[in-house]
């Protein structure tokens, strides 16, 4: 007859309830060739490391967890400043501009416009 150890059990328990065994793989974001890790907050294209600000990272972070959807200037400011537009919507415009320079950067573009609507992130031709 098999005896359990309580201490064991307990421990697989705890792990369990917190999430410390969970897999690193939900930690990472991945669209094409860019992939972000959420916990070290690193960030590559194409194999190569990507340095972005604090707010340059959670701009990309909202994108990347978006793939393909169409965001507005309201959404992003709502999500990524938490705060509405009040004449900062250019605040958006500037950050793109920060991310395509350092994503897209003598790539095909991953980050485009959608003139009157919003931001989308989807994998390079």
């Amino acid at each position: 007859m098999a005896v359990s150890n309580p201490t064991r059990t307990r421990s697989t328990a705890e792990l369990r309830r917190t999430g410390a065994g969970a897999s690193r793989s939900e930690a990472l974001l991945r669209v094409g060739d860019l992939t972000m890790d959420e916990d070290s907050h690193e960030v590559h294209r194409g194999g190569g490391r990507i340095s972005l600000t604090a707010t340059e990272f959670e701009l990309l972070r909202y994108l990347m967890r978006n793939p393909r959807r169409v965001l507005s200037k309201v959404q992003i400011l709502d999500r990524v400043w938490n705060y509405d537009v009040g004449g900062q919507a250019n605040v958006v415009e500037l950050y793109i501009s920060y991310l395509r320079k350092k994503i897209d950067a003598g790539r095909n573009p991953m980050i485009h416009t959608r003139r009157g609507v919003g931001y989308v992130l989807k994998p390079a031709d």
